[in-house]
């Protein structure tokens, strides 16, 4: 276009950039996010089929249920060193690849060990997604938008939370083979995964850290303008020279720690029981319950888990991650004593799932959104993919010890007595947010790391 003939709209979207630019690999990175959420949840209605066909002991339905738990740790712990060497972009394309095998890979075994490899390998995919699709979006966004965009990639999760509980209910009754069509469901979005991937930009900031500054200023100018682009790569050029890549740098090992916290608490407090065995707690411990019942509660549940989310993103970058942290972990706190003694009193099935969804609820406002956002934006540029990395890697670790303790725990102290035990899990979590976690709203991620700068001088 020749610049006699150039709009003032268009000179203006030249000038301060387009949210297209943004929102679609915003958007992209987020499938991966959609796919950890469909298959982490899949199982919960799967497992009360695998289990009869298969003639599964506690024990193993429990390896049969974090057999993918062990991948993720895997896969976030190789996100870590391959993001930061070959580019958050070639490692997620990996990441889709093995979506698609593990997908195909679970609807075909003939017994528990061959299914638990498949679910092995897409445990890898989700281990390296769930680190690199936050991070990604985090280091694409501009500051006030980044808790917002960041909450997206949480929103995917809990869309495909919601779908595989819907797929799971709507092939309850496709006979023996239902469970196989379950898991094979997740090859389409798989494939959709990596196409869109190679049509995406690589991450400014690591492009930074290679010395393609060049391509870098490009993709950022056309999010936010030449010149706020340019002062933008003049902040992170300026932080890259000050930061001594050492991961357990003095001035960024609280902030690591902080976020291996965060991630351990949004563990520990138990959301994965619900996520992974809530189908079998319906049926075996809240009275008059069949599989489809318990299915049904699982979509009502992801339905409000999906809900909830959109409220938290709404509020992230408006109230803060602090105190919506803090008031999620309270309400969660409450609502697992509720649940407790609903079960304890074996009240009616209504009674059980409206504890469990104002449970779900606040966990999805406040620390679903909050505990990915923070992790994402609290570390430094030049080790925050290995940061991330160390922090998901603690949070599947506290997700494989939680699925691989559960049963058996309930066997020993009741599921009333367990759930309780994740209330005071709750509380000590708030505690912890209340005196220990910085507000990061509104700053860039420059800014956050000057903060951990100055409190070590």
């Amino acid at each position: 276009m020749d610049s006699t003939t150039q709009t003032p709209g268009y000179v203006e979207q030249v000038r301060k950039g387009s949210a297209r630019y943004l929102y679609l690999p915003a958007m992209v990175a987020a499938i991966g996010g959609l796919l950890f959420g469909f298959d982490t949840a899949v199982i919960n209605g799967a497992i009360v089929f695998i289990k009869q066909q298969f003639g599964l002991s506690d024990s193993q339905t429990e390896i049969a249920a974090s057999s993918l738990l062990l991948g993720c740790v895997v896969g976030a712990s190789v996100a870590a060193f391959t993001s930061d060497r070959f580019g958050r972009k070639r490692v997620l394309l990996g990441a889709a690849a093995l979506f698609t095998v593990s997908s195909i890979g679970a609807a075909l075994p003939r017994n528990l060990i061959e299914f638990a490899v498949a679910r092995l390998l897409g445990g890898v995919a989700i281990g390296i997604a769930s680190t690199l699709s936050p991070l990604y979006i985090a280091e694409i966004s501009p500051a006030r938008k980044r808790g917002l965009l960041v909450s997206l990639n949480q929103l995917a999760i809990v869309s495909g939370i919601l779908l595989s509980y819907s797929v799971n209910y709507l092939l309850t009754g496709a006979g023996p083979a239902n469970w196989r069509w379950m898991f094979a469901a997740a090859a389409l979005p798989s494939v959709l995964f990596f196409l869109t991937l190679l049509f995406i930009p690589e991450s400014p900031r690591w492009l930074m850290q290679k010395s393609r500054e060049q391509e870098a200023e490009h993709f950022l100018a056309q999010i936010v303008g030449p010149q706020a682009a340019a002062g933008e790569i003049e902040a992170i050029r300026a932080a890259i020279s000050e930061e001594s890549g050492d991961l357990l740098d003095p001035a960024f090992r609280k902030a690591l720690l902080i976020a291996i916290a965060i991630a351990l608490f949004s563990q520990f407090t138990g959301i994965n029981t619900i996520i992974y065995y809530g189908s079998l707690v319906f049926l075996e411990h809240v009275p008059r319950q069949t599989a489809s019942t318990a299915l049904w509660a699982n979509v009502i549940i992801g339905a409000i888990n999906f809900v909830a989310t959109i409220v938290g993103m709404l509020l992230i970058d408006r109230s803060g991650r602090k105190p919506l942290l803090m008031s999620a972990f309270a309400g969660m706190a409450l609502s697992l004593v509720a649940v407790s003694v609903a079960i304890h009193f074996q009240a009616a099935g209504a009674i059980v799932l409206i504890f469990v969804l104002t449970y779900v609820a606040c966990f999805a406002v406040g620390v679903g959104t909050g505990t990915w956002v923070m992790m994402s934006e609290i570390c430094p540029t030049r080790v925050r993919g290995r940061a991330m990395s160390v922090a998901t890697v603690a949070l599947w670790c506290g997700t494989l010890l939680v699925t691989l303790t559960f049963l058996s725990l309930v066997n020993l102290f009741t599921a009333s007595g367990v759930f309780l035990l994740y209330a005071t899990v709750s509380i000590a979590a708030f505690l912890f947010v209340w005196r220990r976690i910085p507000e990061t709203k509104g700053r860039t991620l420059e800014e956050i790391e000057k903060w951990w700068l100055a409190q070590r001088g």
